[in-house]
């Protein structure tokens, strides 16, 4: 199914079976085997735990009974809503379902070749940015003949089940889904990109604008196949599944299975003054509890519906854990939505399709600096840079940029008391164009960009940059943190997404030959003003900055004779007494034209405060003035290592 697929724990599916089946056996896991440890590490289950296989719990067991549906599947005893929240909203689609639980037929129970049953299954899940495969035996925790956990509406369903049981495999116990976030369970079944906003910080209750910018923004991810969660934050461990005066749940996750602009009937028109009201559908993981409030199953609201309507939408009056509300009432009640867009990278598509650059790298501690990888966020300054960084470039004039980083699953180590996510984020740098080597002192450079640090699994950031060279800084919120990430990059265009490992230019047996860098100069030229006027809508100016055999050119300005340019160089000079050049040409179709230099010594004594230059003519620093000057920044270092 995928071009790269891992065995979990080097268990092969169709080796196993094909022994199981010529053996006239069936398979006893012996990664996760039907014992205590495979359910808990700290709280026993209250009442006697018999391991049972589906044929032992009914008749005629199967994977799927008419199908799947979001309705399948109840939370039980333990405290995951989280995962059959996520469970439902991956039953709402097709083609990710069937990722997760491959060639679903050939593993259904098959009444007509019993002997072909093995008493195995495998599902597959994204971890860590790999394709898993992950075998299991069908042997299911029970207490009194019923089973304990996530369970189907239908005794003889057992998708929920056994999908449940893989994933408590990975995580080493039950035990260890207690807790978590429907967006981590999304990511490990689809690769989706995952995004959690704040509805109170947002005020999106309150600001009707962005309210309408966030509808339309959750419509379109679910149109486009996307999934989305959304809960109400516990203000104290006491409040966890309290029921509000509404119905809903507090510290509960419920999936979002439909979002819709609803046309009311005509006799509203004139009342309301609109034709469709902004709604949303959720389902309570528990299969029943609803929210009781305006459109809820029974209220009054729905007779402005026509029967059409609704009967689109697929309203019912039964107590099954769905439910409608407005957008408005939405915003009101909970507190936290996750979103899980499936980026498109395809180019076979007629939606936007993205350019996708992912790496993995780790924090790691070393007693000397230059080879530390965990220096903490921005606050330690004093250790910031010692994190591992990554370039890449904008090519456009503006790109939105999606970021998604992902830190290693802490969930395997609850048995060992600890598993807590540890706070991550990352800060953007727009840098030199030509910059290749590791940033050791922040000089020049502009923070772009920051992320919220919070102690989730994934921090995800949406940003529109300029054109430019970028450095992307990942850090955990404190120094000395060790763990394995994933970055991950959308852009519209190739942005060449790197890590800079190298500190300074390496001296090889060339170096002997031709020499090595004796400083270090980095160079920001602010803005060029006051050009020659080469038409009337001005000139399209742009720069060459020029170090010894390097060059480095900005983009075209467009029709102005005061170009904005925030252009940066670094270069690493073996020949001081060669001056940096900085021209300033204008573009045109036939032949660019000369509009001035400034020779810069660029020395380490020189003032590192920004300078207002003169244009001259070609040649020595004493030729011809010309119109216009430049505003440029220099910082020069004898320590290759200081910039």
């Amino acid at each position: 199914m995928f071009s790269s697929v891992k065995s979990f724990k080097d268990q092969k599916y169709h080796e196993l079976k094909q022994q199981c089946i010529k053996q006239g056996r069936l398979f006893e896991d012996p990664e996760f085997p039907a014992s205590d440890e495979s359910l808990f590490y700290n709280r026993c289950p209250s009442g006697r735990v018999e391991w049972k296989r589906p044929k032992e719990l009914c008749e005629d067991p199967h994977l799927f009974v008419n199908g799947i549906s979001a309705h399948d599947l109840h939370q039980g005893k333990l405290g995951n809503c989280w995962f059959v929240a996520a469970c439902s909203c991956l039953a709402l689609r097709e083609n990710l379902w069937q990722k997760v639980i491959p060639n679903f037929k050939e593993q259904e129970w098959d009444s007509k070749r019993p002997q072909k049953y093995a008493g195995i299954f495998h599902f597959q899940f994204w971890c860590f940015g790999q394709w898993t495969d992950v075998v299991i035996d069908d042997r299911l925790p029970t207490i009194n003949g019923e089973l304990i956990y996530c369970h189907s509406n239908l005794e003889n369903e057992f998708w929920s089940a056994l999908l449940e049981k893989a994933y408590a495999k990975l995580a080493e116990s039950y035990e260890a889904l207690d807790g978590g976030t429907a967006a981590e369970a999304i990511v490990d079944f689809t690769g989706a990109v995952a995004e959690s906003i704040d509805l109170v910080k947002g005020k999106y209750c309150e600001n009707i604008s962005e309210q309408m910018k966030l509808f339309e923004d959750l419509l379109k991810v679910h149109k486009r196949g996307g999934l989305i969660s959304c809960s109400i934050t516990a203000s104290s461990p006491n409040d966890t599944e309290v029921e509000t005066e509404m119905g809903l749940i507090i510290g509960h996750a419920y999936s979002v299975t439909a979002i819709q602009k609803v046309r009311l009937g005509e006799r509203l028109l004139f009342s309301f003054k609109s034709e469709k009201l902004f709604m949303i559908r959720m389902r309570n993981p528990w299969g029943k509890k609803e929210w009781n409030g305006a459109w809820s199953d029974q209220s009054e609201e729905w007779k402005k519906v026509s029967d059409s309507e609704r009967k689109s939408l697929g309203l019912t009056v039964q107590n099954d854990g769905e439910f409608w509300m407005t957008f408005d009432d939405w915003c009101q009640n909970f507190t936290d939505v996750d979103i899980c867009r499936i980026v498109n990278t395809s180019y076979f598509s007629i939606h936007k399709t993205w350019e996708k650059k992912m790496v993995h790298g780790a924090w790691t501690k070393h007693s000397e600096p230059l080879k530390n990888r965990s220096g903490g966020c921005f606050d330690y300054r004093a250790t910031f840079l010692q994190n591992p960084q990554y370039v890449f470039d904008v090519k456009k004039v503006e790109d939105k940029v999606l970021i998604s980083l992902q830190q290693q699953d802490q969930r395997i180590y609850k048995k060992d008391g600890k598993g807590d996510n540890f706070p991550i984020g990352f800060e953007i740098f727009k840098v030199e164009l030509n910059r290749d080597y590791r940033i050791h002192k922040l000089q020049i450079q502009e923070r772009v960009a920051t992320s919220m640090y919070v102690n989730t699994r994934t921090v995800f950031l949406r940003k529109l940059l300029a054109r430019g060279r970028y450095v992307l800084i990942p850090t955990t919120h404190y120094p000395g943190i060790v763990t394995a990430f994933i970055l991950r990059l959308f852009t519209d265009v190739p942005s060449k997404l790197r890590e800079l490992k190298l500190d300074k230019p390496k001296q090889t047996c060339w170096s002997i030959l031709c020499g090595y860098p004796r400083m270090v100069t980095e160079i920001k030229i602010h803005s060029a003003e006051s050009l020659q006027r080469q038409d009337r809508s001005g000139a399209d100016p742009y720069l060459i900055i020029k170090c010894e055999n390097q060059k480095v050119r900005s983009a075209v300005q467009q029709d102005t004779v005061s170009a904005i340019f925030d252009t940066q160089a670094l270069f690493y000079r073996k020949n001081i007494k060669r001056p940096i050049i900085v021209q300033v040409w204008n573009s045109n179709v036939l032949c660019d034209q000369f509009l001035g230099q400034v020779l810069l010594a660029a020395l380490p004594g020189d003032p590192r405060e920004p300078q207002t230059l003169q244009l001259r003519g070609k040649g020595s620093r004493e030729a011809d003035e010309m119109p216009g000057h430049i505003i440029v920044k220099v910082v020069s270092s004898d320590d290759l290592m200081e910039l």
